[in-house]
């Protein structure tokens, strides 16, 4: 089994990609700011799941790692927060990301808590 079939993943890379394309919009003063800061964020998410699956024998390992991807995702959804602020995005598109951001927080959380239905 792949890092890729997990929900948590594949949501966090579905979004990655959305912040990605939206922030291109966004204006060249912000691109080594908050639209570097918000595309790394989480892109994080992912890279994380993907390093603490690769680790899931090691239970600390695998939850430290997911520990890692679920805090990158609240700093991603701090990121949307400025972006409204500083109205590069809609209400609309931020609740709509933030949202996806807590759908892929409670499934990280679910791997933390229930480590051995994830190959442990």
């Amino acid at each position: 089994m792949s890092f890729k079939t997990l929900l948590a993943y594949q949501k966090g890379f579905e979004s990655a990609m959305e912040i990605f394309h939206m922030t291109k919009n966004f204006p060249k003063s912000e691109m080594f700011g908050l639209t570097s800061q918000m595309v790394r964020s989480s892109r994080a998410v992912c890279s994380n799941i993907a390093e603490g699956y690769r680790k899931r024998q090691y239970e600390k390992h695998f939850k430290s790692k997911l520990s890692d991807a679920d805090s990158e995702n609240s700093e991603t959804q701090l990121w949307l927060d400025f972006a409204l602020a500083c109205e590069y995005i809609t209400e609309t598109k931020k609740q709509e990301l933030q949202y996806k951001s807590e759908e892929i927080g409670k499934l990280i959380n679910y791997m933390m808590k229930n480590p051995g239905k994830f190959g442990l």
